[in-house]
């Protein structure tokens, strides 16, 4: 079968389903998974589907028509977009099918949700209203995604003590924050009180705390903290780092990854 006629079918199977794998488009036409996910580059470039962790979803289902341009698929002119792509891309390889995990509010959330929408059997737990969206227009059906509930803020995160309430008792293999800024003497800090409550509620009832920030956030002032570096087992950031970052996250965070945003497969430069 020719490269266009293969792309032709996967793009009518993503218009059915709705989401697609890459193993199964593999198993299908009897292809690597390099020569699928090619197909798949080809087929986002048309903007044609998009591409999720695993697989593609499709770019024309039932949210509203500004839904796409809004969450889905923010435009390349969102501050750092690439850093924060390539962020949310090598966060969703820390998942593993099957787990629970809870996500919190900010653009690298959604990105990270746009990336899970194909990983099977999650459980997801999330204050943020875009990435409950991304999640049930295109994530799998045997995905389960529970709201907290609360006060929308700015960033339309849901907080406040009607969301502290609904996290207290839940317990997540990991929880992935944003952050508004960091610092060594301030750690992960965020604008907004009620956000702040709400994610050291996420943070108490994780077993691992994740953090995914790009390297502009290193510095940048926040009214409240809602953890500190030495509380985040894994830091996801990006290469743009200063040498004075990068060895203050080392020396009080477990693991930190540092991802290249001209990586167009996401790969990342790790320090154990």
């Amino acid at each position: 079968m020719l490269a266009q006629q293969r792309q032709a079918e996967i793009a009518e199977l993503v218009r059915v389903h709705g989401v697609v794998r890459v193993v199964d488009l593999a198993a299908r036409f009897g292809v690597s998974d390099m020569t699928v996910r090619r197909d798949l580059e080809a087929l986002a470039n048309k903007a044609i589907v998009v591409k999720v962790h695993g697989g593609a979803a499709s770019t024309a289902s039932s949210p509203p028509r500004d839904f796409g341009e809004r969450w889905f698929r923010p435009p390349a002119s969102t501050t750092h977009h690439r850093e924060k792509n390539a962020i949310a891309a090598a966060a969703a390889r820390l998942v593993e099918p099957g787990s629970a995990i809870a996500i919190g509010g900010g653009t690298t959330a959604m990105l990270l949700a746009q990336h899970l929408a194909g990983v099977a059997g999650l459980t997801v737990v999330t204050n943020s209203l875009p990435v409950s969206d991304v999640l049930h227009h295109f994530g799998r059906p045997d995905q389960t995604v529970i709201v907290t509930g609360g006060t929308r803020t700015p960033s339309d995160a849901l907080a406040g003590p009607i969301a502290v309430t609904a996290l207290q008792g839940l317990h997540v293999e990991r929880t992935f924050l944003g952050a508004h800024g960091m610092s060594a003497a301030g750690g992960f800090r965020t604008p907004n009180l009620l956000e702040a409550a709400t994610n050291r509620a996420f943070v108490a009832g994780a077993r691992e705390l994740v953090v995914l920030v790009d390297s502009a956030k290193w510095g940048r002032a926040g009214l409240a903290t809602f953890a500190q570096l030495e509380e985040a087992r894994i830091v996801v950031s990006d290469i743009g780092l200063t040498v004075e970052a990068r060895a203050a996250l080392e020396d009080r965070v477990a693991r930190v990854v540092l991802v290249d945003p001209a990586d167009r497969v996401g790969g990342a430069h790790r320090t154990p």
